[in-house]
């Protein structure tokens, strides 16, 4: 398994911005799919976006598509997620994932980050 650690969440304005990053350690870690789901009050996990090992391959939820950006820096052994004009109902507990089989489209995680709070104000 790899381990993930989640970091820049915080609070936010409605149309502003935020990039969150997930550093993960590990010694295949740059040869798995990561991704980012997230967790509303009282709603379901939901799958936001997912980026191929090699960085070319992205995949995003309809609700987030053309807005956040996913993106990765093997180097550094960590992904990242851009969200730009963000909106309320984009508040939510944002989770980093892997998934060791190099699934994008049907991403699937295998291991989990701990989250990070994003909260957009109106």
């Amino acid at each position: 398994q790899v381990q993930l650690v989640e970091s820049g969440g915080g609070l936010v304005q409605a149309g502003g911005s935020l990039r969150l990053s997930c550093a993960a350690s590990g010694r295949t870690s740059s040869s798995y799919a990561m991704g980012w789901f997230r967790q509303a009050p009282g709603k379901a996990r939901e799958f936001v976006a997912a980026i191929s090992w090699s960085g070319t391959s992205t995949y995003y939820a309809d609700s987030v598509k053309g807005r956040f950006t996913i993106s990765r820096d093997n180097a550094k052994n960590t992904v990242y997620l851009g969200m730009n004009s963000l909106k309320p109902g984009d508040t939510a507990v944002y989770y980093c994932a892997a998934d060791r089989n190099r699934r994008v489209v049907t991403f699937t995680p295998d291991s989990w980050g701990q989250g990070t709070q994003v909260t957009v104000s109106s």
